[in-house]
């Protein structure tokens, strides 16, 4: 049986298309999944993003439990607040998730992880805990909303109470704040997944409708899980089970950056399986890949090179509304060269392997 956020009636009464994601009843869209892209690049939308997973660490240990859970480095994390993306790994190097975590208290982390890696998640978070001092607690009770957009902040301050919204205006990018109000406790961040500016409220969920009324009431559409992706896509931001998965290193999905080398005495979870790999000549690339040509791009369609020959696969593709064209993510050889192709019915289409992203802050970053 799938679960529903505390959103789910406000979704069915806004006519969404609910879908089965992760377990979840989710809206895929409101009616047009195009429109509600533009809305975000154009002006501001909002998700119900609740079916994420929110864990609190407490205890005098969270910061040398992070140290070795997390291929990034918590030490870079020097003011209260600050987040950090990072990929959490297994003893292969294969990504078992990425995950932001926010530094709240030298006693106190918080993390955000995905919804479909729940379960081995917190399997894994435990059983890597034990060996220091740290209290794991998932926050069950708390729902989850992104909004995002040129405008967004400024039509959610309309919608926040006068302490939290003096909070999240003194936000800068990529922090988070508690905010208590008279109806619990907020966590606002400046944080998102589209590649547009905005905020993630986590918020009690006897709280959530009337947040999302007031969303409304300021101005904000909702918008649903279909143009999440192709926003993400087009932010060049990877998506897990997709783009990378346990069988797959940063180094060889995009997220070479997330790996924090120094200090060269950290050990972190796969670093011994990482520096192998790190210096193994050929490495796959994890490229963009745009179609000039009308076509559709899908997820896994494999990529040859001038000879016909199996160069790699497309790992996330779709149409980008903003460009105009079919775009993608891809893993391909590193000799590779700066086009390739697909074959589709029948014929074979030529792709421009270009660095991604595509669209951020509303402007196309390609040629």
């Amino acid at each position: 049986m799938t679960k529903k956020t505390a959103l789910y009636d406000a979704h069915v009464q806004q006519g969404a298309k609910i879908v089965d994601f992760a377990g979840w009843d989710m809206p895929l869209h409101y009616g047009s999944q195009i429109a509600e892209h533009k809305q975000v690049r154009e002006d501001a939308g909002m998700f119900d993003v609740s079916h994420m997973t929110v864990v609190d660490l407490n205890g005098s240990g969270c910061r040398d439990f992070l140290l070795r859970l997390l291929a990034n480095n918590i030490d870079r994390l020097q003011q209260l607040g600050k987040a950090l993306y990072s990929c959490m790994l297994n003893e292969q190097g294969g990504i078992i998730d990425d995950l932001i975590t926010f530094y709240m208290a030298d006693d106190h982390y918080r993390l955000v992880v995905n919804a479909a890696t729940r379960d081995k998640d917190l399997a894994w978070i435990e059983k890597q805990a034990k060996a220091f001092d740290v209290v794991i607690c998932e926050r069950s009770n708390v729902a989850m909303i992104a909004v995002q957009g040129p405008n967004a902040r400024d039509r959610a301050h309309c919608a926040l109470d006068g302490q939290t919204r003096n909070i999240a205006a003194a936000l800068e990018p990529f922090f988070g704040a508690y905010s208590d109000t008279d109806n619990g406790q907020l966590f606002i961040s400046r944080t998102g997944y589209t590649g547009e500016d905005g905020y993630e409220i986590i918020l009690p969920q006897e709280q959530a409708a009337n947040l999302w009324q007031a969303l409304l009431d300021s101005g904000i559409k909702p918008i649903g899980l279909g143009a999440r992706d192709t926003l993400r896509l087009e932010a060049g931001m990877a998506l897990y089970g997709t783009d990378m998965d346990e069988t797959t290193s940063p180094l060889v999905s995009g997220l070479n950056w997330t790996v924090a080398w120094e200090p060269a005495d950290r050990d972190f979870i796969g670093r011994p399986a990482l520096e192998k790999q790190r210096g193994t000549e050929g490495l796959d690339r994890f490229v963009g890949l745009i179609m000039d040509d009308r076509g559709m791009l899908r997820n896994h369609q494999p990529l040859i090179d001038d000879d016909s020959q199996a160069i790699g696969e497309i790992t996330s593709g779709s149409f980008s509304p903003v460009i105009g064209k079919a775009i993608a993510l891809a893993r391909i050889s590193a000799s590779s060269t700066e086009h390739c192709y697909i074959e589709a019915r029948g014929k074979r289409l030529r792709l421009r392997v270009v660095k991604p992203p595509f669209v951020r802050n509303g402007k196309i970053c390609i040629d």
